[in-house]
């Protein structure tokens, strides 16, 4: 199983619309799949959506057992600590989250993420 969290702008499951900025997201869309199968959809309100220091969403993040983490931005220091838990982060995303999902279970996102400007 792989545990995919999306950074979201609403609580709509896959039908939220992804977030620019995965740490003041308000909330996080856990997807558990199997193979090419969705198993659940979670979603979670992020409790450092108002205020955090570095390293404590991608933490929070770890400790819920993300193994990718997909955003429309994210800035250097969130990459490095995800990469250093080794949890996989993606970006460059834009639209609803069901459709991005579409897309990473047919390997179509370009895999290597980029820092936000």
């Amino acid at each position: 199983m792989v545990r995919v969290v999306f950074a979201s702008e609403e609580d709509n499951g896959l039908e939220s619309k992804i977030s620019y900025h995965f740490g003041r997201c308000p909330y996080y869309i856990f997807v558990d799949v199997r193979g090419k199968v969705v198993e659940s959809v979670k979603v979670e309100a992020n409790p450092f959506f108002n205020a955090h220091q570095p390293g404590m969403v991608p933490k929070f993040l770890a400790e819920k057992r993300a193994d990718v983490v997909i955003s429309g931005g994210m800035g250097p220091r969130a990459l490095q600590f995800f990469r250093e838990m080794g949890i996989k982060p993606i970006t460059g995303v834009s639209g609803k989250v069901g459709d991005i999902l579409k897309k990473y279970l047919k390997g179509e996102l370009e895999e290597e993420a980029e820092p936000c400007r």
